[in-house]
């Protein structure tokens, strides 16, 4: 297995209304997306969307993953519960931004920063059909816990979902995790 290339101006920061062609652009090259995103048109539902959905506040916190300028993913926290201090991982990268290790570098920025503000548990899951996306948790340092039976549903094809976790006590994984920027 090769060593992944670490890009230098990778970096994670809020989402903002002028990363809305870049949101479409991701959308439009992976149908995958549609299921998350829902209908993105134009640049319009784009800024939209970043603005109602891809925020970070008390309740969700979302990151883009940015690369030379250009928002090619996102990594997000959300159900954070506080009373267990738990939260909901979940994460994607554009196409072209694929393969050369973002995407666990990124989680394990956003673990990190969630565990430093008092979260003790992060769940997550993936279809069990998309070992790329095991492989970025697992690297990120999330442990499999179990499958969940036809969890997801994408149209009209269910899946079964492979749930992993990672704990405040877990050691830090092997991955150098993204800069992040801080909240204006």
């Amino acid at each position: 297995m090769h060593e992944p290339m670490h890009h230098p101006s990778a970096l994670l920061r809020p989402w903002s209304a002028t990363d809305a062609e870049a949101l479409l652009a991701a959308r439009r090259e992976n149908d995958d997306l549609a299921t998350q995103f829902g209908p993105l048109s134009d640049h319009a539902d784009a800024a939209r969307f970043i603005e109602e959905t891809l925020r970070v506040d008390d309740s969700v916190q979302h990151w883009a993953v940015v690369v030379d300028g250009v928002a090619v993913g996102n990594v997000g926290l959300s159900a954070i519960e506080h009373r267990h201090d738990t939260a909901w991982v979940s994460y994607w990268l554009a196409g072209t931004a694929r393969g050369r290790g973002l995407a666990a570098r990124a989680v394990a920025a956003v673990a990190q920063r969630a565990f430093d503000e008092g979260s003790f548990r992060l769940e997550l899951g993936h279809r069990v059909n998309n070992p790329a996306s095991c492989r970025v948790a697992v690297a990120a340092g999330f442990a499999a816990e179990g499958v969940e039976r036809l969890k997801l549903r994408y149209g009209r094809e269910r899946f079964d979902v492979e749930t992993h976790a990672r704990l405040a006590v877990d050691p830090a994984p092997d991955v150098e995790p993204l800069r992040m920027l801080p909240v204006r």
